[in-house]
């Protein structure tokens, strides 16, 4: 296990040590690839579920869970397309091909079959059928049960590890944000964080939330933001605790800052302390 201090600590207000590796852990007949990342002390910690983008499991996605581990918490990032279901289709290549199509595309067609279909025949053979295969997987069958069982397994694993206390938490991004609300669903966290996720469906799930649950959006981020007031609703329905923040000029991915046309630093540095202190009230 690599340990390290972490750089420019006083940007982020903490000061520990941190051990990080590659992990995997157990799933039902087969494993999940991960990256760990903890305080590196002999104390017992909250844990936290760390839940990438649609783009897998990146350098981002890392440095967010070394941020995370230096605030205290043991951390586990799992790569969720590393299955044997999931990775012959969703590999990097082929997501990153995908969504690079889907990017080029007007807004207004991104959903449209029929010009998706004639986009596409223009393209390469090989590369036309890596994006219909990761589209399909992504996009049609969306195998959100499957994927939220394998984030149900790494809270299991969390709470085997013996740096942790008990406690679990989760957080995601985009597509990683809809599975921390939909791993929420399941009642095995303490604290769930959605960045501009999609809501979970049926939207009566949220029954199932045991604890608190926090969404950041930003507010230029139309698509996403038409379903938070479904969202709100069945909190309020379900009495459940939960923070709603929308940051005005915002776009969707404001919180990586590896994709600088998103990025937006107020929001993203509010949104750290955002999510910093709604661990520490619930973690």
């Amino acid at each position: 296990m690599s340990r390290q201090k972490m750089p420019n600590l006083e940007l982020w207000g903490a000061d520990m040590d941190i051990e990080h590796e590659d992990i995997k852990y157990d799933i039902k007949d087969d494993k999940i690839s991960a990256y760990l990342s903890k305080p590196a002390d002999e104390g017992r910690h909250p844990g936290v579920v760390l839940i990438h983008e649609i783009f897998g499991l990146d350098g981002h996605i890392r440095n967010v869970a070394d941020r995370l581990a230096s605030e205290g918490y043991v951390v586990v990032a799992p790569d969720l397309f590393s299955s044997r279901q999931l990775s012959e289709t969703l590999t990097p290549k082929s997501i990153g091909e995908t969504m690079k199509f889907i990017m080029s595309m007007p807004v207004d067609k991104q959903r449209n079959e029929a010009y998706r279909m004639s986009e596409l025949e223009k393209m390469d053979e090989g590369v036309r059928k890596a994006i219909i295969g990761a589209y399909d997987t992504l996009f049609v069958k969306r195998p959100t049960g499957l994927i939220t069982e394998y984030l149900s397994y790494a809270v299991d694993y969390l709470k085997h590890l013996d740096s942790v206390n008990g406690k679990i938490g989760s957080v995601g991004f985009c597509f990683g944000g809809g599975m921390s609300i939909n791993l929420a669903c399941t009642g095995k966290t303490e604290a769930s964080v959605i960045f501009y996720g999609e809501n979970p469906d049926p939207i009566d799930k949220i029954k199932n939330v045991k604890g608190a649950v926090m969404g950041l959006y930003g507010g230029e981020d139309s698509r996403i933001n038409s379903g938070v007031g479904e969202l709100v609703r069945a909190l309020i329905s379900f009495k459940k605790g939960f923070i709603v923040k929308v940051y005005p000029g915002a776009h969707h991915a404001f919180f990586n800052d590896t994709r600088q046309a998103h990025f937006n630093k107020a929001a993203a540095d509010d949104a750290w302390k955002m999510l910093l202190q709604f661990y520490r009230d619930n973690l």
